[in-house]
């Protein structure tokens, strides 16, 4: 293929990077139950992608969300690839300071 690109002066291309959000795992609350491979319209083994706590990256994804649907632990999700492993959106770590507060004025922590 190299000889072929050379030949007719084609430049080789990297595969651009997508951002598009893809199913994303959270491995901690996977139980390996296997419904969202069960359910996969296009037979991507979801549960594998969710045991290595790794994104799908299997380009014969079409995102219909199915396996995120069916998972009876909400352990799949859709993210874009920058924020992959981050938390859920949905889970406040930590508190949020009233206005006109100061992080130095907030009482201390009991048992810090």
């Amino acid at each position: 293929m190299d000889v072929l690109r050379r030949l007719f002066g084609q430049k080789e291309t990297t595969p651009a990077v997508t951002l598009e959000p893809r199913v994303t795992p959270d491995a901690s609350r996977c139980v390996q139950c296997g419904i969202c491979s069960y359910n996969c319209p296009v037979g991507i083994d979801v549960r594998a992608y969710a045991f290595r706590g790794v994104p799908v990256e299997d380009l014969s994804c079409i995102a219909c969300g199915t396996c995120v649907d069916r998972c009876p632990r909400n352990t799949l999700r859709f993210a874009m690839p920058r924020e992959e492993f981050l938390a859920p959106k949905d889970e406040t770590i930590g508190f949020e300071l009233p206005e006109n507060t100061s992080p130095e004025a907030a009482p201390a922590r009991v048992g810090a």
